[in-house]
């Protein structure tokens, strides 16, 4: 049953909490991806079970992928096809996936065959065109059919010979990874260019992680701006630990950095693939301790005074720092992120109309804000049916009665049962 609303309640006193987040949802689809298009099995230990998981697993069933779930192992079989996918034509419905429409336009272009990949009203307005116009410039006959080179992608086209290729690095990091994961796939070595800079750095280096995990090396070269990939390699199916979700975890931090106290993540150590661990150290650098352990990080609050910080390469808690700037002495400002503007919503825009309904002052740029702590008070909150304005503005709730979240099962997205982990990390008795 679909709820209207989510009421918070503050807490009293500080939080005492631990917590063990569930599965990476960067990590499982590109996990997923790569098992599909492995020489034999694998096992994915922890997968995350999301809305944007589902409909990876259900957009590779479609393309004859088997995938089943072992409950009683925790595990994802994934029946891998040896590089090539078993049905040559399919239309997918991706939701707001953008992992999932990203990472297999890539490898549908490479692989070859006819399909057309289609999604939500949001994603018809999520920008495509750097990828398209890559795989196009390697021979693939692919198209953008919406304004601005926004899905659907058609994609008619034979198995990729390889070659050069050469993709921007400041609109998503989810096009070069998509690239990267494919090229093994192309009959002949590929290699590929950044141009401009490249944002998100870390979701990069997490997918050269996954792509050696399961048997595939990638060589980069001036310093890391192109990378080349030998034909000659195949993946191989493994078993595979997913890591739980950094992302998921920086709302647990991050309760501790605004009502005080401690919240220690498990599964999570500094040595993490997913550079949204980094986030802790925007909490430290406003006054928290940030202790690491072997298999934990603990942040103990609360957070005191405002930050310079440019979050390119962890744009996905952008929301979440933006929470806990309201508690804070001074200002905050956040920047590098201008590509959260093409997100499940406009991660700058609809995040400043919402921070100033709980009375703070926002500048907005085109790249960030500044955000200046007023006396707060409660609102109406709206989500845009996006699971990071939910996870995230809840928390201004505990510590300020009269927060409602609006569209709260949109957290589906990536952490279905968020506000009963939230709950019970809060108030454990």
């Amino acid at each position: 049953m679909m709820r209207d609303a989510v009421e918070m309640q503050p807490v009293a006193g500080d939080l005492d909490g631990t917590i063990q987040p569930p599965g990476s949802k960067s990590i499982t689809n590109r996990a997923l991806l790569i098992a599909a298009l492995a020489n034999g099995q694998s096992c994915l230990r922890g997968a995350l079970e999301s809305e944007d998981t589902r409909v990876m697993i259900e957009s590779l069933t479609r393309l004859g992928i088997v995938v089943n779930h072992a409950a009683d192992r925790n595990c994802l079989t994934v029946i891998g096809a040896g590089g090539r996918f078993p049905r040559s034509s399919a239309e997918l419905f991706v939701e707001n996936s953008g992992t999932t429409i990203r990472f297999l336009t890539a490898a549908l272009a490479v692989t070859g065959g006819s399909y057309r990949l289609d999604g939500v009203s949001r994603m018809r307005e999520r920008p495509i065109g750097p990828l398209v116009d890559s795989l196009a410039a390697l021979g693939a006959n692919i198209v953008a059919e919406s304004p601005g080179q926004c899905p659907p992608v058609r994609i008619d086209s034979a198995r990729l010979a390889g070659g050069r290729a050469k993709i921007r690095g400041d609109l998503s990091s989810q096009y070069l990874s998509g690239l990267l994961m494919a090229a093994p796939l192309a009959e002949n070595a590929m290699s590929i260019e950044i141009e401009g800079p490249l944002i998100s750095r870390p979701y990069l280096q997490m997918t050269i992680e996954l792509m050696r995990s399961f048997g595939v090396e990638c060589c980069s070269y001036d310093a890391a701006n192109r990378f080349e990939i030998s034909a000659l390699q195949k993946y191989q199916g493994r078993d595979y630990q997913i890591e739980p979700d950094a992302s998921a975890a920086s709302y647990f931090w991050a309760a501790a950095a605004i009502c005080g106290g401690r919240a220690t993540v498990r599964g999570l150590n500094k040595y993490s693939i997913q550079g949204d661990v980094g986030f802790t150290r925007c909490l430290r650098s406003m006054g928290c301790e940030l202790i690491h352990d072997q298999d934990s990080i603990t942040i103990v609050g609360p957070a005191k005074r405002g930050i310079v910080v440019d979050m390119s390469d962890v744009s996905d808690t952008v929301q979440t720092l933006a929470a806990v700037a309201l508690f804070v002495s001074g200002s905050t400002t956040i920047r590098n992120v201008a590509h959260n503007r093409i997100k499940e919503t406009d991660r700058i825009g609809n995040l400043a109309i919402e921070l100033r309904k709980f009375g703070a002052h926002v500048e907005e740029f085109g790249d960030g804000l500044t955000i200046t702590p007023g006396p707060l008070t409660g609102a109406k909150i709206e989500t845009y049916h996006d699971h990071r304005m939910a996870m995230s503005l809840a928390l201004v709730g505990l510590r300020v009665p009269g927060v409602s979240i609006l569209n709260p099962d949109c957290v589906a997205k990536t952490f279905p049962n968020y506000f009963a982990a939230l709950e019970k990390f809060c108030r454990p008795g």
